[in-house]
């Protein structure tokens, strides 16, 4: 009987193709967009979206050259954390479609090293997100095709199954797993539009997640969906969400917020009063390509050095090192060849 591999982290989430276009102003003023913000698609963005037919092009591709960049949030973040790992150390579950964009996914991810369990639905379209920059920032438009028909059977298949038991780690982008209580449950804020329309599904999985992270508009808008005091005050909104009733009490709950460019926020359930800020080491902006997927790297890195066995400080440290190098790629991508993080 042949053996099943094993991974320290496994990831779920929607895997996308993003679909990167430069100079897109005109674009966020037409489709009432802002800069660093995502929205998912409502009908009206359809004519930005790739439909992958011979005969039939978007707006993106007959205006704009355009770069394709293997995205989703929690395979980014799993893709940065195998780069800094061992091989072997991650795999990444998601719902793909049997088109070339989910080849394009499978190819980004085995030059970085990060296994993947795709369950195929056949017939269907992988999931893209259309990537809007304007100078380095980015405005996101998904549309989850295919990443949203996953089954849950998908993960007590024979394949995948042995994977979520033996995982010590388990990062999720808009699913929560409840397989092996033993395992660390890490959870993305994601974006602002999950706290403001999803809110009540999100408050359902926060007392099963031992790690958050988030951004400060994130934090913001988690803060004015719940009523917190002062939304504005991300160390309050940290700490506010460290302290939420907890299922498995063995386990701390780490709450991390990262500002861009600006100082990042750690609070730990175990003393909350102790709010660690960690500054971030400045790139000039003549270094800096643009900003897509920079959350996701840094929760890479940081989930990567955690995994390794270093202390919190030592795993912001790593993961703003991830944020870095890949502010300085196309998309959520980093340096070839590897560059040694821990």
């Amino acid at each position: 009987m042949a053996t099943v591999p094993t991974y320290k982290l496994f990831c779920i989430g929607n895997p996308l193709l993003d679909i990167q276009v430069r100079g897109g102003e005109a674009l966020l003023e037409k489709y009432g967009l802002k800069a660093n913000d995502a929205v998912l698609a409502e009908e009206r963005h359809m004519p930005m979206h790739v439909r992958p037919s011979a005969h039939s092009y978007d707006e993106l591709v007959q205006n704009y050259p355009v770069t394709y960049v293997a995205g989703g949030g929690s395979q980014n973040a799993a893709r940065a954390a195998a780069y800094v790992l061992l091989p072997d150390s991650v795999v990444y579950v998601g719902c793909v479609g049997d088109d070339e964009f989910a080849d394009r996914l499978r190819a980004a991810n085995k030059r970085e090293g990060l296994h993947d369990r795709y369950l195929v639905k056949t017939g269907e379209r992988t999931g893209a997100c259309a990537v809007i920059l304007t100078g380095y920032h980015r405005s996101l438009v998904p549309t989850l095709r295919a990443a949203e028909k996953f089954e849950k059977s998908h993960l007590s298949s024979p394949e995948v199954a042995p994977l979520v038991d033996a995982a010590g780690y388990i990062y999720v982008d808009g699913y929560f797993l409840t397989h092996g209580t033993e395992s660390v449950f890490a959870l993305n804020l994601a974006a602002p539009f999950i706290a403001q329309s999803f809110i009540a599904q999100l408050q359902s999985v926060l007392p099963y997640c031992d790690i958050i992270i988030g951004n400060e508009t994130e934090a913001e808008a988690y803060a004015s969906a719940t009523g917190l005091p002062e939304p504005k005050n991300l160390v309050l909104t940290a700490r506010a969400i460290a302290l939420l009733p907890k299922a498995n009490p063995k386990q701390p709950r780490i709450v991390v917020i990262t500002r861009g460019p600006e100082p990042t926020v750690l609070v730990s359930s175990v003393d909350s009063n102790n709010v660690k800020v960690y500054k971030v080491t400045p790139i000039p902006d003549s270094l800096i390509v643009d900003t897509n997927g920079d959350g996701d790297a840094f929760a890479g890195g940081f989930l990567s050095a955690l995994i390794a066995g270093k202390n919190l400080d030592e795993c912001v440290e790593v993961g703003h090192k991830m944020g870095a190098m890949c502010v300085q790629m196309v998309g959520p991508q980093f340096k070839w060849p590897k560059v040694q993080i821990l």
